[in-house]
């Protein structure tokens, strides 16, 4: 109120009695000088009123009918106002409307307050603050300049409806009365109810919020629900310490009925360029039997896994407009003790730790960072207090890639360069239990060291001849060198992998590799435009062939594959000069692929589009049918000299409708390998998801049976805010809802509550199911209250 009315022009209405009364020059000067204290000096004064009197008697200056003042950007609207001189009170009366420079407005049927705005009363007030909150009172008292108390006051941070003004809001706090702390900040609801689209449903004798101005306040938030099965319900309580502009604490104590007493302190700090966070949290746990016994976070048998903890840190800082470096790193006790617990930002499945350093400038790009990745699941180890030891630190990996703005013959030239160095403690291999003959492990990550450096350019250039012909000629140079010390254990399992029936052949043990890869490629697409009355189509026939020689070493078993153990063949690759997804694994041989492109474009809004095609291995040895630790190229369509064939065919309206069909099929008999359909609807309040997924069994790549999964999902906004939405994943395979989750969410301007409940369950069959509940409400300005998706184990 002290901002609202000090700043406000009531008080240059005196300018006016200036004119008319030279005696009072002094009195009316030095008010204005205190009114205006805080205004622009060369601020001017803009006046409307029907009438401007000054009573000598009475010793008063009025404005009367249709005042408006206009000064330093606040104003003021009111049928009457009045300063007295004698006792020194300023008045406003009959629709006082009041606009501060800063938006905020008030409303009233009268005001009077002492000309230095300490002191005075409101009678039927209104206030709309700049951010969108309101207060109204039956009344308002301003006392020493500091606290304005309402009386009778109602608080929401909900907007009127247009429409029916009358009507309560989503919520509101009634209060008999509230005081607003102007020094402190703060304000406070004495002997209030909150109401809920008008029904109270809690009654608190007092309690106290952060002014709406504030943005950062010390104080309690709201509550969180927590726990789960094991654990047993708990409540979390957060305290929030505003220390300084930049940096801020926030502890939290969590009470679980199961395990007790789980504490939580994050530290933030922000600075110009970045911020920084560091939380720790620990608990000693009251009952780890709670827990399967076969779980880490029961410890092993007779050695209770009671004390755990975490420590971690996330933070960015931009160097300049082109760099910025930053860290995501965890540590704790156990594996899981993050994931179980739900510690926020630090409760993914699989979680990479890093340092990193990149920068981005036109067409240049730099990464360097080193990571470690932890994979929280719960399967006791011998150790359980050995964080994934067949987990790799990566120190570091590297990438840095040059795009010259200048042509070089005319093409474009494209240069990279990549390395990593990889640290495992132990041998990462896994076991299928003799399905394949006489070899049950593959190795996806050796024990020790290894390292690689690789250096890659390529040159292309398009031609386009007078038929429409695209000629694209193309050259590429990768040079790699590879340093490898490994433990005794990994060499054994190499030698027992290599001496297989699969294999065949005889394991290279060394402790460096060089690789030198030449290409020699060209590329002819041969586009035709079909245009008719109402659609235009495109075909575009494409071949490419590339000429290499083989690959050396990829048959000695020596490399260690660590960037690309995963492979898709499908359309997407078709015609990907190099289809492996990383440096380790390279192409070598001559190979063509060739292909027939479709696009479609109507005048109704539709467009269509498809790719079928085949990839041939035409001379030297196929690097997908090579021996590879975890045999990334078993199964994949490409193992053969000639490929599966692959398609996609998809289409969009303009009615939010759209779907694809992509597929892979065996070479010879057709029969189909790999199948992905996807269909979605989009439409006013209507979303709407559906896929499928087929992947034939791949024995050699781990996979021995065939996985079918059809998944779905949908949200419908059934009134203007509220929406209920849900979705499920079927494994046809094995007869398994996977998942399956529901939920119902209301969202406007101030409030949003969303509830929700998922279920998983293991393909095996087991009776085992985990349920998440999630529970969620936001009230604008006063915090969010709920719980995120929890496990509620059952």
């Amino acid at each position: 109120m002290a901002r609202l009315c000090a700043t406000t022009a009531l008080g240059c209405i005196l300018a006016g009695g200036v004119a008319l009364e030279h005696a009072a020059a002094q009195d009316v000067s030095d008010l204005t000088e205190r009114v205006a204290a805080s205004v622009p000096s060369d601020s001017q004064m803009l006046l409307e009123a029907d009438t401007l009197v000054y009573d000598v008697d009475k010793d008063t200056v009025t404005a009367v009918g249709g005042v408006r003042i206009d000064y330093a950007g606040n104003k003021l609207v009111a049928q009457r106002v009045s300063y007295n001189r004698k006792s020194r009170r300023l008045m406003a009366s009959g629709g006082v409307e009041i606009v501060n420079s800063d938006g905020t407005k008030v409303f009233s049927d009268e005001v009077d307050i002492t000309e230095d705005f300490a002191d005075g009363f409101v009678n039927a007030l209104r206030v709309e603050t700049v951010d969108k909150t309101y207060f109204a009172a039956e009344s308002a008292e301003r006392v020493g300049g500091i606290t304005t108390i309402f009386n009778n006051g109602v608080y929401t941070a909900c907007a009127p409806c247009e429409e029916k003004p009358d009507r309560a809001p989503v919520w509101r706090i009634k209060a008999q009365k509230i005081i607003w702390n102007g020094k402190a900040k703060t304000v406070r609801f004495e002997r209030s109810r909150f109401e809920f689209f008008g029904f109270p449903i809690a009654t608190l004798p007092a309690f106290e919020i952060a002014d709406p101005t504030v943005k950062r306040k010390s104080g309690f938030l709201f509550p969180r629900i927590a726990g789960g099965s094991d654990l047993g319900v708990g409540v979390a309580v957060p305290y929030y310490f505003a220390l300084s502009p930049t940096y801020d604490l926030t502890v939290t104590g969590t009470g679980f009925t199961k395990q007790g007493f789980l504490g939580e302190a994050e530290w933030r700090q922000r600075f110009n360029n970045g911020g920084y966070n560091l939380k720790i949290a620990g608990i000693y746990q009251a009952d780890p039997g709670a827990f399967d016994k076969n779980s880490v976070n029961s410890g092993p048998e007779g050695d209770p896994n009671r004390w755990r903890g975490m420590i971690g840190s996330k933070g960015n800082f931009k160097i300049n407009p082109r760099w910025q470096f930053g860290w995501n790193i965890l540590a704790q006790g156990d594996k899981n003790f993050s994931r179980t617990y739900e510690i926020e930002g630090f409760s993914d499945y699989v979680h990479r730790s890093e340092i990193y350093l990149t920068g981005l400038n036109n067409r240049n790009y730099f990464d360097l960072r080193g990571m470690k990745f932890d994979v929280q699941e719960d399967i006791l180890n011998s150790d359980p207090r050995s964080t994934n030891d067949d987990q790799p630190w990566v120190l570091p990996s590297f990438d840095y890639s040059y795009i010259p703005d200048e042509p070089l013959a005319g093409g474009e030239l494209q240069l990279a360069l990549n390395a990593r160095s990889n640290y495992r403690s132990t041998l990462d291999d896994s076991t299928f239990d003799n399905r394949f003959d006489s070899r049950n492990d593959l190795i996806q990550g050796i024990e020790g060291y290894s390292g690689r450096l690789t250096g890659a350019a390529e040159w292309k250039r398009n031609f386009i001849t007078e038929g429409g012909l695209v000629v694209t000629p193309l050259l590429a140079l990768q040079g790699d060198t590879t340093y490898v010390n490994q433990s005794q254990a990994s060499i054994d399992a190499i030698n027992a992998f290599a001496n297989t029936p699969v294999t065949g052949v005889e394991a290279d043990i060394r402790s460096a590799y060089y690789r030198l890869m030449a290409t020699a490629g060209m590329e002819l697409r041969w586009p035709v435009l079909f245009s008719l009355a109402s659609a235009s189509h495109v075909l575009e026939p494409m071949a490419q062939v590339f000429a290499r020689p083989d690959t050396p070493f990829e048959n000695s078993l020596g490399i260690p594959n660590e960037d690309s153990q995963s492979f898709v063949f499908d359309a997407s690759t078709l015609f990907d000069r190099d289809k492996f997804s990383g440096y380790d694994r390279i192409e070598g041989g001559t190979r063509a692929n060739i292909g027939l492109r479709y696009s479609g474009v109507y005048d109704n809004g539709w467009t269509t589009n498809a790719l079928f095609g085949q990839s041939y291995q035409l001379a030297g040895e196929n690097p997908f049918d090579a021996p590879d630790f975890v045999n990334v190229g078993a199964n994949s369509g490409l193992e053969t000299d000639t490929s599966d064939y692959v398609g996609l065919v998809g289409f969009a309206s303009p009615y939010g409708l759209s779907a694809s069909l992509s597929g892979r099929f065996d070479e010879q008999s057709f029969e189909l390998r790999r199948a992905a359909a996807k269909a979605g609807y989009t439409n006013g309040p209507v979303a709407v998801t559906a896929n499928y997924a087929y992947i034939q069994a791949q024995p050699l790549y781990g996979f021995n049976e065939d996985r079918h999964e059809i998944s779905a999902g949908a949200s419908i906004r059934f009134h203007e805010n509220w929406r209920a939405f849900g979705s499920g994943s079927y494994d046809l395979q094995s007869g398994v809802l996977v998942s399956d989750s529901i939920g119902l969410a209301y969202d406007d301007e101030c409030f949003a509550y969303t509830l929700s409940m998922t279920e998983t369950r293991d393909t095996d069959g087991g009776d085992d199911t985990e349920r998440r509940f999630g529970i969620s409400v936001s009230l604008r300005t006063l915090g969010d209250f709920g719980k995120g998706a929890g496990a509620w184990g059952s």
